[in-house]
């Protein structure tokens, strides 16, 4: 399930990427599909990077893969890469578990070079608070959301650094309505029959990419999407 629009990214030849944040893998092997990059995932997840790793060598196996690789551990809050390193960074779906949010901002920021791009996704104000209203659970989960962004409040925090919001956009208006129903009946409970259902239309979807789901969620991004997706560009130093 791809959040960010690779049609923004601009990469040549030797680019550097880093995905922050990289979970199983799904956006690095989108990224690594295009050809003569060196892309880089990291989490502080084991479980998580052992599963990016699995599915980019079944990748490479199928003869996807068209770019160099490497999947490492690491923390937002201390990144472990030199300043203005890489051409491209990712950080989808991150900020919102990070206490620690200024320094997580400092640091994506350190690592970018002047003049590249920053991808950055978090969820939705209105669809996330719909999901804390409905749930205590949802947001008390260890390792669970635990801040709830407004967008303009995010792009002040990083336009204040030095970038330039270039573009933005929401994504995956369809999960939204799985959220709240997983929210409204408990959202560990796997009993459900509705919620069981509509989880195997998500499932379909994002497995066979039929056109129908596709123009239903392009209809309901913005208004209901679940993540906003914000594009900024580093200046470069006077």
């Amino acid at each position: 399930m791809i959040t960010i629009n690779l049609d923004k990214i601009k990469l040549t030849k030797g680019d550097r990427v880093c995905d922050i944040g990289c979970g199983s893998g799904r956006h690095i092997i989108a990224i690594a599909r295009m050809s003569n990059l060196n892309v880089i995932g990291l989490d502080r997840s084991f479980s998580d990077l052992i599963k990016a790793k699995e599915n980019m060598i079944l990748e490479e196996n199928f003869n996807q893969i068209y770019s160099k690789w490497a999947i490492a551990g690491g923390d937002i809050r201390k990144l472990p890469f030199p300043d203005s390193y890489f051409d491209l960074v990712i950080c989808s779906e991150v900020l919102e578990h990070i206490k620690e949010k200024k320094l997580a901002i400092n640091e994506i920021i350190r690592i970018l070079k002047p003049g590249k791009q920053l991808i950055v996704s978090v969820p939705r104000y209105l669809p996330e608070k719909i999901c804390w209203v409905l749930s205590e659970d949802y947001h008390n989960t260890p390792g669970g959301h635990i801040r709830i962004f407004k967008t303009k409040q995010l792009i002040q925090d990083f336009e204040k650094k030095g970038l330039k919001k270039t573009g933005m956009h929401f994504a995956h208006g369809l999960h939204s309505p799985y959220w709240w129903l997983k929210c409204f009946f408990g959202h560990k409970r796997n009993d459900v029959n509705l919620i069981n259902l509509y989880h195997r239309l998500l499932v379909w979807d994002i497995m066979k990419k039929p056109g129908i789901t596709a123009f239903i969620e392009k209809i309901l991004n913005p208004f209901i999407g679940k993540s906003v997706v914000l594009y900024f560009y580093k200046k470069k130093f006077e």
